[in-house]
């Protein structure tokens, strides 16, 4: 990276609210978000908002496209990556302690403890706890949690798991603090499985798991009649019934870090 790329890049970031917005990008990265949501999560007016994408798509650091109606706003993964290494790489001359690090290689020695998050905690990643305990055998552990405190798993969920035959004995909606302790699992992967749960405050995890963001639509929301909202419910479950054991077929042994990450990306456009 050039020296005076670097400076526009840093003299974008060096603002609280264009910090926010980046951030924010990151954890739904690849997918776009809309200005209007990034508004509403971050609590910043329109205006504002508008003047801190302009700022930060002209340094180079996000890029739009318009899909029908709506722009989304996506976080450039190559420029940060590129800013990230010129940091250590040419600022600090590769010095080790300056370096990022992470685990070059997934340890197949034991089961893979993965951990999906929604914003309740009460049937999108209910769903794909139960549905990961009943395609992954031994070679994984499943978890679900939420970031909202106090919910209860939603009737419809546990209806359509017990209608595909799924266990349900053991469900129950968990914080996502249960997780976060220097007693729980050491997580290997982590999915937000809501939009909102990606925009959500958490702490990195220890360990630096994988993580993607498999985002759809909360069947909850659906209007109408019970048939109508049950039918919100197995569609979400068919959804991500099909991503994980696309998940789960994985050649896991054969993947280096990178490769296994883009995987994870593709599975969440899907």
């Amino acid at each position: 990276m050039e020296y005076e790329a670097a400076t526009r890049h840093f003299a974008a970031l060096g603002h609280p609210g264009r910090l926010s917005v980046v951030r924010l990008l990151l954890r739904h990265a690849p997918r776009g978000v809309r200005p209007t949501e990034i508004a509403g999560t971050l609590g910043m007016k329109s205006n504002t908002l508008s003047h801190h994408l302009a700022e930060l798509e002209g340094a180079g650091l996000i890029g739009s496209a318009r899909e029908g109606r709506s722009l989304f706003y996506t976080v450039r993964l190559p420029e940060l990556a590129a800013l990230i290494a010129y940091l250590g790489q040419d600022c600090g001359r590769g010095r080790p302690d300056l370096m990022p690090t992470h685990p070059t290689e997934i340890d197949m020695d034991r089961p893979f403890n993965v951990l999906f998050i929604c914003s309740g905690n009460s049937a999108r990643s209910i769903f794909a706890e139960a549905i990961l305990r009943s395609l992954g055998g031994t070679r994984f552990r499943a978890f679900s949690a939420g970031t909202r405190p106090n919910s209860v798993l939603n009737p419809f969920a546990i209806e359509v798991l017990e209608r595909n035959g799924l266990d349900t004995s053991g469900l129950r909606s968990k914080h996502v603090a249960e997780f976060e302790g220097p007693e729980a699992p050491r997580m290997d992967f982590v999915f937000t499985v809501c939009d909102q749960a990606a925009s959500d405050e958490c702490a990195p995890w220890p360990g630096q798991p994988l993580t993607a963001h498999w985002g759809m639509p909360d069947p909850a929301k659906a209007e109408g009649t019970d048939a109508e909202k049950g039918l919100a419910f197995a569609k979400a479950f068919g959804e991500l019934h099909r991503r994980i054991s696309a998940f789960t077929q994985l050649p896991f042994d054969q993947l280096e870090r990178l490769a296994l990450q883009q995987h994870l990306d593709r599975l969440g456009e899907a």
